[in-house]
This record gives structure tokens, C-alpha cells and sequence, in this order.
């Protein structure tokens, strides 16, 4: 991951600079969010995501779409030979083909300045919805620190969205990452994937129901984007929830080739190795 974190700073600076200079908002901060830096993300599928504390010039919230259209806007004229695309939440720009994407999203925030950030961020689909970046990475972080679960819930996160890449399912890696938080949150040990068979189970249980924010300080947010990625996400989400369940119980029994056959199917060959 560090060569990975080494090679993605080269382009912050040129970012905010291209975004600080523009002419249609003002940016306060720029905050990095999501799992780049704080130890959640799979190598290879880790985006920077950074969240632009910003507002209009004349003092007015735009629409969600006009915001991400302006940021478009900026980037692609600061970056002309870069590919530069809005993708829900976030606008997204494509370094070396692809190779290195950073996710930028636009938010203006709502709470006071002694208070706890909280930010308008576009909605996954239309209009906006409130986030607290802050609050939900100290939030896994305090899970992912107590006694016996120590590490936890990270590397659950880490396992979570593993599986969601190598099988390519349409589910918002941060809801994946604050369900396992809280998944573990009443547990007292962790077991890789003792535990990840029970976290598929239970999400296949409650059908990738939106889930409120653990702090209360947001808007409830969704699994995923749309009715219809829920739609795609769910059959595989039960196909996986079998594989876990049988590669726990073959491992139960000592049948430890079993178990690993499973997890082969479970992470599509990719994960784990031997």
C-alpha cells in the first residue's frame, strides 16, 4: 500500500491547486475520506477520495449536480489530456489510464465551525444528503480498538470489500465498511472468517437495509445506488453468504481442503492463497 500512497501524492497538490483556482466556488479545506488512508482499502482496487470543502462565489448552495458539474468542469480544463467523469457521489479523475483514480466530492457544510463537520454531499442517485466524515472514521476506528476485537473490524472491512471487488458487486464500499463496524460492535473476538461468514449472513438477513448513522449526527445512507444495482447486489450476496457458510462449517469439522474451497469460490480465485 505504500507504494501505492507515494505514487497517489504526486497529484494532490495539482488537484487542490486546479480546484483552489477556480472561478465559479470558493474551497475552505480539502479532508481525505474513505479508505486510502485509513487502512480499510484492498490493494490495487484503493481509491483517494477527498471530500472539497466548498462554496459558491455568490453564497448560495447549488444543486448537487450543478456542483458536481462545476468540478467536473474545472478538472477537465486544469487536466485536458486526463480522463475526467461524474460518477455518484463523486467526480472522478483517471491518472495514467485508470491506473490511479481519485474520487472528488464536492460538499458544503452545514454545521458550525466549533462543531463537528458535517457536510451536504450529492446523493448517490440525486439531491443531497448530510455526512459526517469525521465522526464515521472515529467510529470504526473506536470499534476497531477495543479489547478482543482489536484490528478487527478493519480487517473485516478489508475482507468485505475484497470479496465485493473480485466479484465485482454493486455495493458502496463505505456502507460495507460501517456494517462490519457495527457488526463487530457487539462482539466480543475476532475470527477472520468465523466472523466474515456471520457478517455475509447477516447482511443477507436484513436484505442490505439502509442503515442509520451509528452517531446520529447524518442522513441514513444505502448498500446501493440504485434499485436496481440492489437488485444485482442481492442474488450475489446470497451465493456468497453459502460459500462462507459452508467454508465455516468444513473448517469446523478439520476439513480445512473444504474450507479453502469455498473461500476460493467466495473470493472468485483471487483470495486467499495457500
Amino acid at each position: 500500500m505504500q507504494s501505492e500512497r507515494d505514487a497517489k501524492a504526486r497529484h494532490r497538490q495539482s488537484v487542490e491547486t486546479s480546484l483552489k483556482n477556480s472561478t465559479r466556488f470558493n474551497v475552505q479545506l480539502f479532508r481525505e475520506t474513505g479508505s486510502f488512508g485509513h487502512g480499510t482499502g484492498v490493494r490495487n482496487y484503493c481509491d483517494v477520495d477527498l471530500l472539497a470543502s466548498m462554496s459558491s462565489m455568490n453564497g448560495y448552495q447549488p444543486t448537487s449536480d450543478t456542483a458536481l458539474l462545476w468540478v467536473k468542469d474545472t478538472l477537465r480544463a486544469s487536466f485536458p489530456a486526463t480522463a475526467v467523469q461524474i460518477r455518484r457521489p463523486t467526480v472522478a479523475i483517471m491518472f495514467a489510464n485508470g491506473a490511479e483514480k481519485w474520487e472528488i466530492l464536492p460538499g458544503f457544510r452545514t454545521s458550525p465551525a466549533d462543531d463537528v463537520p458535517v457536510y451536504n454531499i450529492p446523493g448517490p442517485a440525486s439531491g443531497w444528503m448530510s455526512s459526517a466524515p469525521t465522526v464515521h472514521l472515529e467510529y470504526v476506528n473506536e470499534v476497531n480498538q477495543r479489547d478482543g476485537i482489536r484490528g478487527g473490524a478493519k480487517k473485516l472491512a478489508r475482507l468485505a470489500k475484497a470479496w465485493k471487488y473480485f466479484n465485482q458487486v454493486p455495493i458502496s464500499s463505505f456502507y460495507l465498511e460501517m456494517r462490519a463496524a457495527r457488526y463487530l460492535e457487539v462482539q466480543t473476538s475476532f475470527q477472520p472468517f468465523v466472523h466474515l461468514c456471520g457478517y455475509l449472513e447477516w447482511l443477507n438477513e436484513i436484505q442490505l437495509a439502509d442503515m442509520n448513522d451509528p452517531k446520529g449526527r447524518a442522513s441514513r445512507f444505502a448498500a446501493c445506488s440504485s434499485t436496481a444495482t440492489r437488485a444485482s447486489a442481492l442474488p450475489k450476496l446470497r451465493t456468497a453468504t453459502s460459500r462462507a457458510r459452508k467454508s465455516a462449517d468444513a473448517e469446523y469439522a478439520g476439513d480445512t481442503s473444504t474450507a479453502f474451497h469455498y473461500l476460493g469460490l467466495l473470493f472468485a480465485g483471487v483470495f486467499p492463497r495457500r
